[in-house]
């Protein structure tokens, strides 16, 4: 498995891919376009992938720029006509592909935020997902110099191969908080996205002696 498949797997699982083959949608041409720049968003997102290996450090920034930047400003322009853009109108993957191009526009925290407070309400009416919302609660939270409600934007500790999150909030309460936007609880994701993390990085840790990612303890029922 190749390290670009095993992360769009993970994204499929954790972020809520889903097919609209059998949805109703009210904007079928929105949708079409949202999953052809979520296509390239997807390139631009992660570490080169065949002919980009070949490019310089200099072009893959550039074309990486580029991409995020005329999302952005193609996103403004929908949010402008459409609002944003829920399930009844693109479906679950349409509308998963809008956010996930607003949660790489961290060149824009200002716009992030508008769709952020356009995102609550969809999501209070069942047409947006919450996950994804708190996903880019905490990526805007991050980008303006707040502390995370939910922890899923993570960094890691590179001598045992385990994820933890980046300036979090009340840790003793995450899991409460999570539980609300249907996130699982912080120690199954942190392990979710240490193992994920080794997978890619295997050859560097074995080198280093790490035969596999430290896990976190799963808190049972009764803690």
């Amino acid at each position: 498995m190749t390290k670009k498949i095993l992360l769009l797997s993970f994204l499929g699982l954790a972020m809520g891919f889903g097919g609209q083959a059998q949805e109703s949608i009210s904007q079928p041409a929105l949708a079409k376009e949202l999953a052809r720049m979520a296509h390239w968003d997807q390139i631009a997102a992660y570490i080169p992938q065949g002919p980009y290996k070949e490019w310089s450090k200099k072009k893959w920034r550039t074309f990486k720029d580029s991409v995020f930047t005329t999302h952005h400003q193609r996103c403004d322009e929908i949010f402008v006509q459409y609002g944003y853009p829920g399930f009844d109108q693109v479906g679950k993957e349409g509308e998963n592909n809008f956010w996930l191009m607003v949660q790489h526009s961290d060149h824009a925290p200002d716009f992030q935020q508008k769709i952020l407070t356009a995102m609550k309400e969809e999501v209070d009416k069942k047409n947006a997902n919450g996950r994804h919302f708190g996903l880019l609660q905490d990526r805007v939270n991050l980008n303006t110099g707040k502390s995370q409600v939910y922890g899923t934007q993570v960094t890691y500790n590179m001598k045992i191969c385990q994820a933890y999150p980046k300036n979090l909030a009340d840790s003793a309460t995450v899991n409460q908080r999570r539980a609300t936007v249907g996130l699982e609880p912080l120690e199954v994701y942190l392990n979710d996205m240490s193992s994920m993390h080794f997978e890619m990085n295997r050859e560097y840790y074995e080198k280093k002696g790490v035969t596999e990612p430290t896990l976190y303890k799963i808190p049972s029922a009764k803690d």
